[in-house]
């Protein structure tokens, strides 16, 4: 491999030939070989980088041009969109187990930019720290990259993941409708509901949970850019947070506004607690829907087989013709990582010593992680076996008319003890609730028939 030669304060590094980072990445690069090739900073914060690095320029233009130059200017956005585009994520090769700033990862970014401007422009045009970092520090990029990354993918994909999916429940509820099966409490026979009522639940779930995501998008557009090291300010100009964040919302078509307290912006991590902790609720949610939907579909001759959901695949190397319910075991697994991964965030954010929080990029890339397989596990969900679900009506029929807590409707013309008694002596005898009713002379069969409606308990 060929290398040149790079220089940082702390002396010269060799650095390989065709990259756009320089010293200080590929000290980082040596120093922490820990998840290489594998935990790499994701790909949605260096894009968010790309975004902020860009609208800083802009807003230095805008209050300092005669340091930021129209030339710069446009050398600093040409680089800056590439990153934005996804086509130099080869140049950012660094780990997330690193500096707990991420510092290493937003002086990659400025060596990347101002390289590449540098190539662009065809003169060494930009430093990365004097032009490419001007009015920055890695204390107030990083988590500003943090807020622009998540807003955007929470906007851009686990909403409309959990849309279509609720989407698909709605039209399952209008098929199923009028269709009553036997409800279940303790994974126990309870009072009658209609399957369009128990799928209204998850439906209804989901979109209280698209609700709560979207209050976290509030606190979560304020951005701490502009509050440089510590919070104060230092070496940006006078209304540089304010324009910055014009400048990000502009770039995105996302609402964006500088956070009011810089020092809070540094140092705590709650914005970032709170949405996961919205991810974290529609992921127990999907928890419980992929639970019922696969009790539902159990069998298909020894379970419950209430449903019929699509087969998508062989389910044994050694049972020939078993199928699985492998989208719902997928949601589950899926929801047991966000549920750790809201675990690891909180214990992270509680970290914010004196005015900086160093536990960022492992926070960043819980969340990360949270929502980008939240989002791919509920579109999955979604394709390969909600839309394809089914009712087996006879099977809830049977089911229905099998269920000893129909005797709950005798309550008001028996009484709950002589009902108890009713119940106890059809399960010990196996026989119809009619039949114990009639035995045990609480109602006659004329009656039993006329009070006892199970479609009409709904």
């Amino acid at each position: 491999m060929e290398y040149r030669v790079e220089h940082d304060s702390m002396g010269e590094v060799k650095v390989p030939a065709d990259s756009y980072w320089a010293a200080q990445t590929e000290r980082s690069r040596g120093n922490f070989p820990i998840g290489v090739g594998i935990e790499t900073m994701p790909g949605e914060i260096i894009r968010a980088f790309g975004i902020l690095k860009k609208a800083a320029a802009r807003a230095n233009h805008a209050l300092k041009p005669e340091k930021m130059t129209d030339e710069k200017l446009k050398a600093i956005s040409t680089a800056a969109d590439e990153v934005i585009q996804g086509r130099l994520n080869a140049h950012f090769p660094l780990v997330v187990w690193q500096t707990g700033s991420g510092t290493q990862s937003n002086m990659n970014a400025n060596e990347v930019i101002a390289n590449r401007a540098n190539e662009i422009a065809g003169a060494k045009l930009c430093h990365p720290n004097d032009d490419i970092n001007m009015s920055q520090s890695s204390n107030d990029t990083f988590p500003t990259a943090m807020h622009i990354s998540a807003v955007t993918i929470l906007e851009d994909r686990l909403i409309p993941a959990a849309e279509e999916l609720i989407g698909t429940f709605q039209m399952l509820e209008k098929k199923n409708k009028g269709l009553v099966k036997s409800g279940r409490t303790h994974l126990q026979d309870a009072v009658p509901i209609s399957f369009s009522q128990e799928i209204s639940g998850w439906r209804s779930s989901l979109e209280r949970d698209v609700q709560l995501v979207r209050l976290a998008l509030e606190p979560l557009s304020e951005l701490a850019l502009g509050g440089t090291a510590v919070g104060t300010g230092l070496n940006a100009p006078e209304g540089f947070s304010e324009k910055v964040a014009e400048e990000i919302s502009a770039l995105t078509g996302k609402s964006f506004v500088t956070a009011p307290n810089k020092y809070h912006a540094l140092t705590s991590k709650d914005e970032i607690v709170f949405a996961h902790g919205a991810v974290k609720a529609m992921a127990a949610d999907m928890m419980k829907i992929a639970n019922d939907v696969r009790w539902l579909a159990s069998g298909p001759r020894c379970g419950l087989g209430e449903i019929r959901i699509p087969e998508n695949e062989p389910g044994s190397s050694i049972m020939p013709g078993k199928v699985n319910p492998t989208q719902c075991e997928q949601v589950t697994m899926v929801a047991v990582q966000v549920m750790g991964n809201d675990a690891a965030i909180g214990f992270a954010a509680s970290q914010g010593n004196f005015e900086l929080n160093v536990f960022m990029p492992v926070i960043a890339y819980n969340f990360l992680q949270s929502v980008r397989l939240l989002s791919e596990s509920i579109a999955s969900f979604n394709i390969h076996c909600a839309v394809g679900i089914e009712a087996d009506a006879g099977k809830m029929h049977h089911n229905l008319h099998n269920s000893l807590m129909l005797v709950t409707a005798l309550n008001p013309y028996i009484g709950y003890e002589n009902a108890a008694k009713t119940v106890k002596l059809a399960h010990k005898e196996d026989i119809s609730l009619k039949e114990a009713c009639v035995k045990l002379g609480f109602l006659t069969e004329e009656r039993f028939d006329e009070v006892f409606h199970p479609e009409q308990m709904v």
